[in-house]
């Protein structure tokens, strides 16, 4: 059996990865050791978290780019910073002794198979696959199929998606047994966490005067990075539309990060003035349920995504029991059932997105219905310690598997 568990990633930018990884240190730390690896520089809220948690963790030297390759130059760039990154962190981990372990990676398959193939060779090996995989060229799907191959070969690796979507966009990549093998252990929330949260009372009047929200407005939440594939803009849009009728509302975005300074000139050119309010996590605290408690102000949620797995933060929304919007992608539907546990719309239409708020906002009875089916749902269907225990059984199988 295990009696080492490293959970280990290689970027600086942090957000639902980390937050997915958290649940299962808590649970693996019962039966033994647990490390966190990741590069200097990590954000300080990251590491409060983690202290927090009372999970310890070491860093090493360098971090992946993920910043857009829009030229050739800069493809080449960070493809080179990936490949430097992942000799740096190979030579870091030489240095540990993996007998009995368990390392959960946050590395794509298809882009480090080398490093996770000679991770194979020293213990046992599982990555989570968050996002389906999109449409790719010809060339490349056969290129990433012989990566699977050959990393499939190994019997230490293993693969976890986050939500069934991502598992079936794998289908074409894996051979039919593997793909048998491969185990949903899905997005989460800690149920403790929400019944505190919803269980204290809190003083409304004072938390809208802390992050300088108007008193008396509707109010339309985002969690999440503020970046393009989360909606950004379609959510500034639709705001800028729905303001123009509806001046008692406003609209917060909250992110783990500061938006730079041309995102933030962009979001001006939206003239929304006070009525859309940026909060960054720093804001909020180290406390997780400090952002719980804000959220309870949300007379709605929003998340119009492009591409996503199964955020986080809507389930969190949901259990709060937050009325939910969402756009019909990937792993959302898993949750959000439309006109049941949510509201459902289409992605990158900011009309639709403003006819599902106003919808509910006129709607009290269908805010209230989503409310109470959502939480009930996310409770019952994403609970943390049920979620977690799948993965440590998938651990643990790992250590019986016959040869």
């Amino acid at each position: 059996m295990p009696t080492k568990f490293f959970y280990i990633w290689n970027y600086l930018e942090w957000g639902g990865a980390q937050t997915y990884f958290f649940g299962l240190m808590k649970e693996a730390r019962k039966y033994g050791e647990v490390l966190v690896i990741m590069p200097t520089g990590s954000h300080s809220q990251l590491l409060n978290f983690l202290d927090n948690l009372e999970i310890p963790y070491q860093f090493f030297d360098a971090h992946t780019d993920l910043k857009p390759a829009l030229n050739l130059k800069r493809k080449f760039q960070r493809h080179w910073n990936k490949l430097k990154c992942e000799y740096i962190l190979y030579r870091y981990l030489t240095k540990f002794d993996f007998k009995n372990s368990i390392v959960h990676i946050e590395l794509a398959p298809w882009q480090s198979m080398t490093f996770l193939g000679w991770l194979c060779t020293k213990t046992k090996v599982f990555t989570t696959v968050h996002n389906s995989i999109l449409p790719i060229p010809r060339f490349r799907y056969l290129l990433w199929k012989a990566k699977f191959s050959v990393l499939s070969s190994f019997k230490d690796f293993h693969i976890f998606t986050a939500n069934q979507d991502a598992k079936d966009s794998l289908r074409k990549l894996v051979s039919d047994e593997y793909f048998e093998r491969i185990t949903v252990v899905p997005a989460y929330i800690n149920p403790v966490e929400v019944e505190e949260t919803l269980t204290t009372p809190i003083n409304r009047a004072e938390i809208r005067e802390k992050y300088l929200l108007p008193s008396d407005r509707f109010l339309v939440f985002c969690v999440g990075q503020f970046i393009d594939r989360k909606g950004r803009w379609l959510f500034l849009e639709a705001a800028q539309k729905l303001l123009i009728d509806n001046d008692e509302m406003a609209f917060v975005w909250i992110s783990n990060s500061k938006p730079n300074h041309a995102d933030l000139e962009k979001a001006k050119t939206y003239n929304l003035g006070e009525k859309f309010i940026f909060i960054t996590s720093d804001q909020i605290g180290d406390e997780h349920i400090e952002l719980f408690k804000l959220l309870r102000i949300a007379d709605i949620f929003a998340l119009p995504s492009y591409l996503e797995g199964l955020p986080i933060s809507l389930l969190e929304a949901m259990a709060l029991g937050i009325p939910c919007i969402s756009t019909n992608i990937n792993g959302i539907p898993e949750a959000v059932k439309h006109l049941e546990t949510g509201y459902l719309i289409e992605a990158g239409n900011a009309e639709t997105l403003v006819e599902a708020i106003k919808t509910l906002k006129d709607d009290k009875a269908l805010r209230e219905k989503l409310a109470k089916n959502g939480r009930e749902f996310v409770l019952a269907n994403f609970n943390e310690k049920i979620v977690a225990k799948i993965a440590l059984e998938k651990y643990f199988e790992a250590f019986i598997v016959k040869e």
